[in-house]
């Protein structure tokens, strides 16, 4: 009888232990959120059965009481347990939502959801900045405005090796108006009477309204390839463009759009997600681009995708192309790193994405990786370039030891993608923290990227000891010291780069005209939703934004000085040409630029402290990098290059007066008097917008207006980089058989396998001062023989 008893109770006891998830019995089908062998899911184990809940692992990230039948109040609350430990302090849909995540996610990766406040995604400090400068650099160079404040902790707090953090330690004193120790929260949405008195206030009604809607506190709005998470989920769960849910849960609705694809969470190589019979790992660039598809568009044209004002082309019923991001695009040559497999996070580090606890004043203050980090140059080995290379922040090149390798890592980097070959160490980053999937292998590099693959890279000089490098290249990189030492690599790498001129913005506060503000509708929730999960309709304030351009290009950009001392692609940046409508109708405002007030930019340009328009041009890395670089000429015969516009701004007529087309004289006297302005007058542009600064070196608008080194090409390098005309007053013809080939390898081949650079620069000096020369001696000779001339009628006469 007792033994009996005793295999009863023991029966009943396993019964107990059983491992149970009640949660299941309406959630019966959704999708486990981790392979349940990963060490993620035997912690998340271990702290349910902690929490006397053994089986019931959801209630770890979601909280709520499992063991209700009722669906409200298991969906409300959060166990005893979790009140004195870590874990959820209530019910909690969206586990990922930053304003909750230091109670989920924080419980393992407490150092990254504690930096995630700090870090450009969360803070759009760039972002703000550049629109209150466009409205008149209404701070200044001072950054000093994020979405919601705060203040950087201290050193010792900050993510990243000692070697890293001493870097980032003198850079924010070298660049404080881009490192902010504190911050303050963005000013609210003006009221339309408010904008009455102070049209320039718009510009908060134009960022809340308008620009803030992609950070990391808030979920945006539902569009079609807009769709993501929230918090640390923006990045770690998959949403499709359209927002609809594929997984099992028959809680889930499959037609209503804001949902995850499926319940699962994507990170690393060492993550795999199953969505129907495809398996894959790493985060798709897709989930970046819904967000990185506006500013520098980053995200789409590393897909190839710029965007067009047109339908084409038609699918099988003759639709029009439908909107992705609330545009339609073409389809351009895609990046090379794209092509190869790498997603954003093969390159972009955690400390780039996650934050290191900083403040970050714009992207080159996020960004810790330079293309030589992996590619080396082609007299150096990436291992044997000092720290900062190509990262100065400087106009000279970095100096000093080389940076060597290592296979020690700092414990902050110890999850996520971390290959066990180790080689002959991980490669440095230019500031010093190690590139967990960059390994040296002899003089090769080996990738092993977040997809699974792994590609095998030769840096530059090892191509150069293969004879691997064209001749056109070799001249380039080898022979022309300020290519290596002033440039960006991507600077004739990047194939293409989206330029959208003028960026005309209307805010609209007639009849009572609301939109919703997103950045208010992300604010803190008790269980993590924002306002933009619940109802906007809570969130309107007075205006209505709308936007438009005046065109779109793509070919060969300007360049211009970036904030590191590097010449760079430059595309337009907020280039505002405001209209602010009044409450009743009439215009506050009329396409109006601002002027700077005391703000003085550029060394060696001719710049006023005082008049020059707030639009602004953009150092950019255009994502769009090829192995053929853009042609000597593109740079070097270009007048856009040089920063004079496209075809030296002469296309447009001035546009400081209104066109009217309609019936006129020969005079251009109307003749009908029912007419309307075709055209109205942009009053403050009296130049194009995709110029610069004019051929006396007068600057026109902002170039970068986030580090001190950033502006237009100063006088000396405009007449380094200027070879208008100079280059064929010696080779104007060229053989037939090297029609196929540059001018420069032309040249090099007639003038031996190495042209002597000296004597280049030296004859080309003299070809100039023969030109000056020649001007001068005949105008000379003219001049003597108009003298002549009119000597000799004289007396005729």
């Amino acid at each position: 009888m007792q033994k009996m008893l005793f295999l009863f109770i023991l029966a009943g006891t396993l019964l107990f232990s059983e491992a149970r998830n009640s949660c299941l019995e309406c959630h019966q089908g959704i999708e486990p959120i981790r392979d349940h062998q990963s060490k993620m899911m035997q912690e998340i184990f271990k702290v349910a059965q902690k929490a006397g809940v053994r089986g019931n692992d959801c209630v770890v990230c979601h909280g709520g009481n499992p063991d209700s039948p009722d669906k409200d109040h298991a969906h409300s609350g959060t166990l005893p347990y979790f009140k004195n430990h870590k874990g959820p302090k209530a019910f909690y849909p969206y586990p990922g939502s930053p304003w909750i995540n230091e109670h989920t996610c924080g419980m393992c990766h407490e150092k990254q959801v504690a930096a995630q406040e700090n870090n450009l995604m969360a803070t759009e400090q760039g972002k703000i900045h550049g629109a209150l400068w466009g409205f008149g650099a209404k701070d200044g160079y001072n950054h000093m405005f994020t979405n919601f404040g705060g203040k950087s902790p201290q050193l010792h707090e900050r993510l990243g090796i000692e070697a890293y953090k001493k870097y980032m330690e003198q850079l924010a004193k070298l660049e404080p108006q881009g490192f902010s120790e504190e911050t303050k929260e963005l000013p609210r949405a003006p009221t339309a009477d408010e904008v009455e008195k102070d049209p320039s206030l718009s510009v908060y009604t134009y960022l809340r309204q308008e620009c803030l809607r992609c950070h990391t506190g808030g979920k945006g709005r539902k569009r079609r390839g807009d769709y993501r998470g929230i918090g640390c989920s923006s990045c770690h769960i998959p949403y499709s463009n359209a927002g609809l849910y594929e997984g099992g849960d028959p809680t889930v609705s499959k037609k209503e759009d804001g949902h995850m694809l499926v319940h699962a969470i994507q990170s690393s190589s060492k993550v795999k997600v199953q969505v129907h019979d495809i398996n894959y790992t790493g985060i798709p660039v897709e989930t970046c681009t819904t967000c990185h598809n506006r500013g520098k568009r980053i995200g789409v044209s590393y897909q190839g995708l710029m965007e067009t004002e047109y339908q084409a082309t038609f699918d099988a019923q003759g639709n029009g192309q439908p909107k992705l991001h609330t545009k339609r695009y073409l389809h351009l040559t895609e990046d090379i790193h794209y092509t190869k497999g790498m997603l954003c996070q093969d390159c972009h580090t955690s400390n780039d994405m996650h934050g290191d606890g900083f403040f970050r004043g714009a992207n080159l203050g996020a960004v810790e990786i330079e293309c030589q980090d992996c590619h080396g140059t082609t007299t150096k080995y990436p291992w044997e370039l000092p720290l900062g290379y190509s990262d100065e922040f400087d106009t000279k090149p970095k100096k000093g030891k080389a940076r060597g390798t290592t296979k020690t890592l700092a414990e902050y980097l110890r999850q996520g993608d971390i290959t066990k070959d180790t080689g002959d160490g991980f490669l440095l980053s230019a500031r010093g923290n190690p590139l967990t999937k960059a390994v040296r292998k002899g003089n090769k590099v080996v990738m092993h990227l977040a997809s699974g693959k792994t590609v095998e890279l030769k840096p530059l000089k090892l191509l150069k000891e293969q004879k691997k490098i064209s001749e056109e290249g070799l001249i380039a990189m080898d022979q022309i010291a300020a290519h290596i030492d002033r440039m960006e690599c991507y600077t004739c790498h990047a194939t293409w780069a989206p330029q959208c001129y003028g960026c005309h913005v209307k805010v609209d506060y007639s009849e009572g005209k609301q939109n919703p503000d997103y950045l208010a509708a992300s604010k803190h929730h008790v269980n993590g939703k924002t306002g933009e999960v619940e109802s906007l309709k809570e969130f309107l304030v007075d205006g209505k934004v709308t936007e438009t351009r005046s065109y779109l290009r793509w070919e060969d950009p300007a360049l211009s000085q970036n904030g590191e001392g590097r010449i760079s692609p430059t595309i337009p940046g907020c280039q505002v040409t405001l209209t602010v409508i009044g409450k009743d109708g009439n215009a506050l405002l009329q396409n109006h630029i601002w002027k700077l007030k005391g703000v003085e930019q550029g060394k060696g340009i001719k710049t006023p402290k005082e008049g020059v328009n707030s639009i602004t041009m953009s150092p950019v890395h255009p994502h769009t990098v090829s192995k053929k670089s853009r042609s000597c000429e593109s740079c070097h015969n270009s007048p856009k290059a040089l920063g004079y516009g496209i075809n030296s701004g002469k296309y447009f007529a001035d546009q400081r007066k209104t066109t009217i087309v309609d019936l006129m004289t020969a005079d251009q006297k109307v003749l009908p008097k029912q007419v309307d302005e075709q055209i109205p007058a942009i009053p403050n542009l009296n130049h194009d917008y995709s110029s610069l600064l004019d051929e006396n070196g007068t600057q026109l608008q902002t170039v970068g207006n986030h580090w001190k080194l950033s502006q237009a090409l100063d006088n000396e390098t405009r007449s380094r980089l200027d070879r208008r005309g100079t280059c064929l007053a010696c080779h104007k013809e060229m053989p037939s058989e090297d029609l196929a080939v540059s001018l420069l390898v032309h040249t090099a081949k007639y003038a031996g396998v190495k042209i002597d650079n000296s004597m280049h620069k030296t004859l080309v000096n003299k070809s100039i001062l023969l030109s000056a020369w020649v001007q001068v001696l005949g105008g000379l000779l003219f001049g003597g023989g108009f003298v002549y001339w009119l000597m000799r009628r004289r007396r005729k006469k």
